[in-house]
Order: C-alpha cells, then sequence, then structure tokens
C-alpha cells in the first residue's frame, strides 16, 4: 500500500470584481511575485481569522489606498499550481473614490470586451469566460 502524503490545505484568496462604466478593474502582478506580469483582479490571500469580506477591505486598502463595498460571490474556484493550490473567490464589489496603486503595481481599466486581451493567471479564467459571456453592455 503506497501513502499519499498530505497535501496543504488551499491559499484562499479574495479577487474584487469592479465594474465602472463598463470597464473592469485589473492589476499587474509585480517583477518578483507568483505568476509576475499577469494581470488580475485586485485582492489576495486571506489571514487565518479573517472572512473574505474583511480581507477584500484590506486588500484594497493597501494595494489602492481606497474603500470598497464588497457584494456577493459571484464564482468560487479552485486550481493547482505546480507548487500551490489556490482557492478563488471573486466578489462584485463597488469601489469608493479614485484608485491609487500604494505597491508600484499598474492598474487599468479594461472593457469587458478586451478581457481576454490580457494575460491572466490559468485561475482566473473561469472568471474571465463568465464575465465575456454576460456580454458587451451587460452589468455584472
Amino acid at each position: 500500500m503506497r501513502l499519499v502524503p498530505d497535501l496543504p490545505s488551499p491559499i484562499v484568496v479574495t479577487a474584487a470584481v469592479i465594474e465602472r462604466d463598463g470597464y473592469f478593474l485589473v492589476a499587474r502582478r509585480l517583477d518578483g511575485t507568483h505568476l509576475a506580469g499577469c494581470w488580475e483582479f485586485p485582492g489576495g490571500k486571506c489571514e487565518p481569522t479573517e472572512t473574505p469580506s474583511d480581507c477584500l477591505v484590506r486588500e484594497i486598502r493597501e494595494e489602492l489606498n481606497a474603500a470598497v463595498h464588497v457584494g456577493g460571490e459571484i464564482l468560487r474556484t479552485s486550481y493547482r499550481y505546480p507548487d500551490r493550490e489556490v482557492e478563488l473567490r471573486f466578489f462584485r464589489c463597488a469601489l469608493v473614490g479614485e484608485p491609487v496603486p500604494m505597491l508600484g503595481q499598474q492598474i487599468r481599466w479594461v472593457s469587458r470586451s478586451d478581457l481576454r486581451t490580457l494575460d491572466f493567471p490559468p485561475a482566473d479564467r473561469e472568471l474571465v469566460d463568465l464575465l465575456m459571456a454576460k456580454g458587451a453592455g451587460a452589468n455584472l
């Protein structure tokens, strides 16, 4: 009988899907980070004691110096990278004020029709497909 070692628990990551006037806010991952150079919806890893909403409020404040109202969950998905497994939870959010990139990351507003022109991590592709299926002019 072959024993399989226990796999570590997935890393829980929350992401804010912020849509304004038909454009989505995305950020580019910094050099030296996992998946550097990929575009993503802003957010980050949940601390063990945080709720997903608390995590998003903290991450948006740290990364974009802005407040956010966290709405409903749009999608929950998992993805296994060679070195880790992530559980991604995407939430509909409303940004309060204008975002300012606090970590030196690039940010941009991108139309629904241009989402597939950006290099997103594999774990985000299911959300991009879902947003594309909604069609141009449709709000979340």
